[in-house]
């Protein structure tokens, strides 16, 4: 098969050809038939994650289909459309795994991270972590909904009841869950770069009752924000948007410092949580709920030997919405 593998953080990746995989009992493998570009790639990438399994061909928005299945596998059958996440697999016996937080797991297997991913012909994946997609949404379309769409999905259900909602960061996954908020038929409040008019436009296009930049106060106040952007002075520019009781969720896996803030910003019961990674049960939930929104994802596609300019334009906010890799 041929793949792009990363040998070095911060080296661009490597074209080449290598031995397709077999996969191993539990397993299935798959023909990649897309694969999203996430930002988690661009950390992975630029060595904001710090122990990569060492060549490894990144990506995690995969949606292939099955090709070859290990012994054991009866969930899931030849042919058959499949979307792998960047959870990869649980150890299933540790404290988190037993208290239903498989997304803690204390011995986790990330795709594209720890075991290799999709930008390439082919991939392997346990088959108890890979999610029946159907036939419905194009291979495209269909890709950021495995990372961006899932990430988006859990940080939502983190603000609770919350009816207006601030989106810092108006990426792959913002654009997603303004969507899902749209239906809910509750206030998306869209926070851009400084100046990114064509941005907040986008937002606005959406269904966003307000967009502007990151700098910016919103015209009323808001009961939950969401931080796509991993950047840590977001947190405190967030915090003075909320209502009392208000709560800041950060989305990344990866933020840069977060700047000393004035305590007043954060009494009156505000808070500030995280999220990490997501359970198999996020991906059943989001999945299913997907189609009857009718979410649509704006993708720029890239053919898969292009991924180091599709992650330099994620790097540097050269398009709306979501990069897509085809083979």
């Amino acid at each position: 098969m041929f793949a792009m593998r990363l040998h070095q953080p911060k080296t661009p990746l490597q074209w080449e050809e290598v031995a397709d995989p077999v996969p191993g009992p539990g397993e299935i493998r798959v023909k990649v038939l897309t694969c999203g570009v996430c930002r988690t790639d661009l950390h992975v990438v630029d060595g904001d994650l710090t122990h990569p399994k060492l060549p490894i061909i990144p990506g995690h928005e995969i949606v292939g289909r099955i090709d070859q299945i290990g012994s054991g596998v009866t969930s899931l059958s030849v042919g058959q459309r499949v979307g792998i996440p960047w959870l990869g697999h649980t150890c299933g016996h540790c404290f988190y795994c037993s208290d239903h937080h498989e997304n803690l797991c204390d011995h986790p297997v990330f795709t594209g991270y720890t075991r290799d991913g999709g930008y390439a012909t082919m991939a392997v994946a346990d088959a108890r972590f890979a999610f029946p997609l159907g036939e419905e949404g194009s291979d495209v379309e269909v890709a950021p909904l495995l990372c961006a769409g899932l990430i988006g999905w859990r940080s939502l259900v983190k603000t609770g009841n919350a009816q207006k909602v601030g989106l810092y960061g108006f990426g792959a996954a913002a654009h997603i869950i303004a969507q899902v908020l749209v239906w809910q038929k509750k206030q998306v409040y869209a926070f851009t770069r400084p100046g990114d008019a064509k941005t907040q436009a986008f937002a606005r296009e959406l269904g966003a009752t307000w967009a502007g930049g990151s700098d910016e106060l919103p015209p009323e106040q808001l009961d939950a924000a969401i931080i796509f952007a991993p950047v840590g002075a977001l947190v405190p520019a967030a915090l003075k948007t909320l209502r009392k009781g208000g709560r800041v969720v950060c989305a990344g896996i990866h933020m840069s410092e977060i700047p000393a803030f004035s305590y007043d910003i954060l009494w009156e019961e505000r808070e500030i949580v995280s999220v990490a990674n997501l359970t198999r049960q996020d991906g059943l939930d989001f999945l299913s709920i997907a189609p009857k929104i009718g979410i649509h994802t704006t993708t720029t596609t890239y053919a898969l030997k292009d991924a180091n300019k599709a992650l330099d334009d994620l790097r540097h906010g050269r398009f709306d919405g979501a990069a897509v890799l085809v083979p």
